[in-house]
């Protein structure tokens, strides 16, 4: 069979079961091939927050000063040009520069100008999934993060999300990549993940460029 190599950005505001679709379409055969057994494949996030040494700290998308906008670059760039240097394979990204250009305008009214990272991923043929949550479902989904989350704070301002989802739209609608948007309120992430998988079929997205299946 055609080796499968997509290269899949996450975005999303909180409460878009993001996470949970990052790690089922790093698994799922549609995207990565059937496999008898599970072995590692990279997922990656610009939501470590491996700036500062406390829980929930700074990182690439919510840094600070100039001095951290600037590791926050060499971050996008190192792992981008890891990438780059493996492309046959298959690379999922939770949160990436949009997030991080998101943050930065609600927070600081600053646009970071990512165009320099933009056309080097679409020169990877990366695809951009923008997950999103329907008005009038936000509060249920907050209950039923509360059980688990262990910054519960967070959720306070389920309003900080809804903007935070508007914004978001509107850069994906900007971006350079190719962009699905996908309702992901009914938490279905096996469908979730097919929806992917056809959609990247259709575009191509799913092997080497040049190298679909006839």
């Amino acid at each position: 069979m055609a080796k499968l190599t997509p290269k899949i950005i996450l975005e999303g505001t909180r409460l878009t079961h993001k996470t949970e679709l990052a790690f089922a379409l790093n698994e799922h055969p549609a995207i990565v091939g059937p496999r008898r057994y599970r072995y590692h494949s990279p997922l990656i996030s610009a939501e470590w927050c491996g700036f500062t040494p406390e829980p929930w700290g700074r990182g690439p998308i919510n840094f600070e000063g100039p001095d951290e906008e600037a590791r926050a670059m060499a971050v996008f760039d190192a792992w981008v040009r890891l990438i780059e240097l493996q492309p046959h394979y298959s690379w999922i990204i939770d949160r990436f520069h949009l997030s991080a250009r998101a943050y930065q305008l609600a927070e600081h009214g600053r646009d970071v100008d990512f165009g320099w990272l933009e056309q080097r991923l679409a020169a990877l043929d990366v695809h951009l999934v923008l997950c999103t949550r329907r008005d009038g479902t936000w509060e249920a989904a907050r209950e039923e993060r509360l059980l688990v989350s262990g910054n519960p704070s967070q959720y306070d301002d389920l309003d900080r999300f809804r903007r935070e989802q508007d914004l978001l739209q509107r850069l994906a609608s900007a971006s350079i990549l190719p962009v699905l948007e996908l309702d992901t309120t009914d938490g279905d992430i096996d469908a979730a993940c097919l929806r992917i998988a056809d959609w990247m079929a259709s575009t191509g997205g799913l092997w080497p460029r040049g190298l679909a299946p006839a």
